[in-house]
């Protein structure tokens, strides 16, 4: 996520606004320490213009 986050030249900051949630949330995500909700995980893909698939599943399959 981090990755495509940088891409689109997007802080966390600035992606939290966007999906309604804390910077710090973010973070958590970014840092494996929290799971997104569903709706979550959308509302970030489409902020980030991306799928949920190739926003989380790949990275958990590149592990």
């Amino acid at each position: 996520m981090k990755k495509l986050r940088s891409s689109a030249k997007l802080s966390q900051a600035e992606l939290a606004k966007l999906c309604k949630v804390s910077r710090q949330t973010i973070n958590a995500i970014e840092n494996d320490k929290y799971d997104p909700t569903l709706q979550l995980a959308f509302d970030i893909a489409a902020a980030l213009n991306t799928t949920v698939d190739e926003l989380f599943i790949s990275d958990f399959t590149r592990k």
